[in-house]
């Protein structure tokens, strides 16, 4: 088949994708991925095709800070998608309110590949508005609140989508509704490692494993950061992704700080925020594969997006989350849930004691590593591309 993957976002939204769509192509499809431009690296690495679509913005996720506007220029972008070229269309979280109108256009087939779960559901809160539950009616009233205002985000847009496509109007909400009597098909790219299926969703609604980003099996690490970690003592890893622009310096003080009341050696990863150390216990690093740093160190300490949050856990090692924005704190209460991690450390709350704290727990008290490692051992039975793609090609006909 011809399949054009569609996701937009962060770093975070876009990178699972380039684990799927190199599955995809090794079992004989040809793969597109629209993505923003600044992601074409990293697709082209994995092998599928790029299309590029509008950026998300910096580091503090102009998505979120600037929605609608965002949404608008997305949508501009989808009329010129080489979708009538495809014979399926797999639609992110982000794309699909834009996608399905695109796919009513030229009769491409649609499946939803999700990272992040979008339907109500009695067992959980809308990932978006944190991690406490509301009870079972509260949690699926929210979920359903959540989808509306979902709606009216991209209302402007669709709108504007269909008469750039010749389509009569249609509301985002009358077109979810007609998805849902449908029965339309989404495949969650997680782990019921870290977040169970819930027993309420509706069939259709499958979760699969987690899409891992892809790495080319000959990579390496840094030359320097393998004499690092071979030094001394485990160290931590630090790292905020995209989070934290222009917060650098405040945070490389801190977590320096924090490692040293903790009597540890640390790796801090620029990220967005340019954190930066150094010394003999402390070394710097930019872009490296979560997949080969995480089994190397004692505790990660992150920002909790879903990737990284399943990235360590993947690595059976512990968490230190600090979660920033959106569904962050989410992720992160699901790591303290398991017991792979403490309590979360809301961003703006972060010192270096209370850092230094929480690292020190969770190095030197195994029941932290047992959980995580606990969990890895589930995550290595799974293979969620693999799984992806047989669904794919099920549902595809």
């Amino acid at each position: 088949m011809r399949i054009l993957i569609a996701a937009a976002g962060s770093r975070g939204d876009v990178a699972p994708y380039t684990g799927l769509g190199a599955a995809l192509r090794r079992a004989g499809h040809e793969v597109t991925v629209a993505a923003p431009d600044g992601f074409a690296p990293l697709v082209k690495e994995a092998g599928p095709e790029f299309h590029g679509l509008p950026g998300a913005g910096g580091g503090d996720r102009r998505l979120l800070r600037a929605a609608a506007e965002y949404v608008t220029e997305l949508g501009r972008a989808f009329v010129d998608l080489p979708a009538s070229s495809a014979d399926l269309l797999l639609l992110s979280t982000t794309t699909a309110p834009l996608g399905l109108h695109l796919a009513e256009a030229t009769g491409t087939p649609t499946v939803g590949a999700y990272v992040v779960p979008a339907a109500p559901t009695g067992d959980f809160p809308p990932v978006i508005t944190g991690s406490r539950s509301l009870g079972r009616l509260g949690n699926r009233t929210a979920g359903r609140f959540a989808l509306r205002m979902t709606d009216r985000l991209y209302a402007g847009a669709v709108a504007e989508l269909r008469r750039g496509l010749g389509l009569s109007p249609l509301t985002p909400q009358a077109t979810r509704r007609r998805q849902e009597r449908e029965g339309w098909p989404v495949l969650h790219g997680f782990s019921t490692a870290l977040l169970p299926r819930p027993a309420d969703w509706r069939p259709g609604l499958d979760v699969v494993g987690t899409w891992w980003p892809y790495v080319d099996e000959a990579r390496r690490l840094p030359a320097e950061l393998e004499d690092f970690l071979t030094a001394g003592p485990r160290p931590v890893f630090i790292g905020f992704g995209s989070m934290a622009t222009g917060q650098g310096e405040r945070l490389s003080e801190l977590a320096v700080r924090a490692l040293r009341q903790a009597g540890l050696r640390g790796v801090l990863q620029t990220g967005a925020a340019g954190l930066a150390g150094d010394g003999d216990d402390v070394m710097t690093v930019g872009e490296v594969p979560h997949e080969l740093v995480f089994p190397r160190v004692a505790a990660v300490v992150h920002h909790a997006g879903a990737g990284t949050s399943a990235a360590a856990l993947r690595a059976g090692v512990p968490a230190v989350p600090v979660p920033v924005t959106a569904d962050q704190p989410f992720w992160a209460g699901r790591l303290a849930a398991l017991g792979a991690a403490p309590a979360p450390i809301p961003f703006r709350s972060l010192t270096a004691e209370t850092l230094a704290e929480a690292l020190g727990r969770v190095v030197r008290r195994p029941t932290y590593s047992r959980a995580a490692a606990s969990a890895a051992r589930l995550m290595a039975a799974e293979d969620g591309a693999g799984t992806a793609v047989k669904a794919v090609e099920r549902l595809a006909g």
